[in-house]
């Protein structure tokens, strides 16, 4: 299996309570960075990385343009920009909202798979449209892995269900395995 260079994750409606679940998950030498688009207010402030960190070992941060990624953190979209990743590093986007949201999981995806084709693992978790369907299309066209959670654990299961729709999803799980699947696909791609 290929190298985990990046992990993405999408969520929306009901995606706080997601995330922490999966980065509460991760042990303090996961490797593989981590970047999140969580759709929130455009004057939402500190609020969701300040609570992200009490949940995971992990750093999290929110990301200013031209960040360098690193190993063994955890990277969050700011409110009202979108999130785009270059090979090695983020850029910030003010373009127009995609599928009603800035910052969008759509262009984190596809910008993740043309940076990082087959190194990368999408997750896309609850949410209540179907942001982040079109994007994990584009991260499987490039041989990248999906995980999708299981719709019926999703607080809102339209987002996921999208997904579904949409593309040919390697693993769709319940929310409390995904923390530990990353986990295992991190430890077999390390042994292969």
């Amino acid at each position: 299996m290929t190298p985990i260079d990046l992990i993405v994750i999408g969520c929306s409606l009901g995606g706080m309570r997601a995330l922490s679940m999966i980065l509460g998950a991760l042990p303090a030498d996961f490797e593989p960075p981590i970047a999140a688009v969580q759709h929130r207010h455009k004057a939402s402030n500190e609020g969701l990385p300040a609570f992200l960190r009490t949940q995971t070992k992990l750093p999290v941060v929110d990301v200013d343009d031209g960040l360098y990624i690193r190993p063994r953190h955890v990277y969050l979209a700011p409110a009202n920009y979108h999130l785009l990743i270059e090979k090695g590093r983020f850029d910030l986007s003010v373009d127009a909202a995609v599928s009603y949201s800035r910052p969008s999981i759509d262009v984190l995806f596809e910008s993740a798979a043309e940076a990082y084709r087959a190194g990368v693992v999408a997750v896309v978790l609850t949410g209540a449209n179907a942001d982040g369907a079109r994007g994990a299309f584009r991260i499987k066209q490039q041989g990248g892995f999906v995980i999708v959670q299981e719709p019926q654990t999703a607080e809102a299961p339209d987002m996921p269900q999208a997904a579904i729709n949409a593309v040919r999803v390697d693993r769709i799980l319940p929310l409390e395995r995904i923390g530990p699947f990353l986990v295992e696909l991190w430890r077999q791609t390390q042994n292969s």
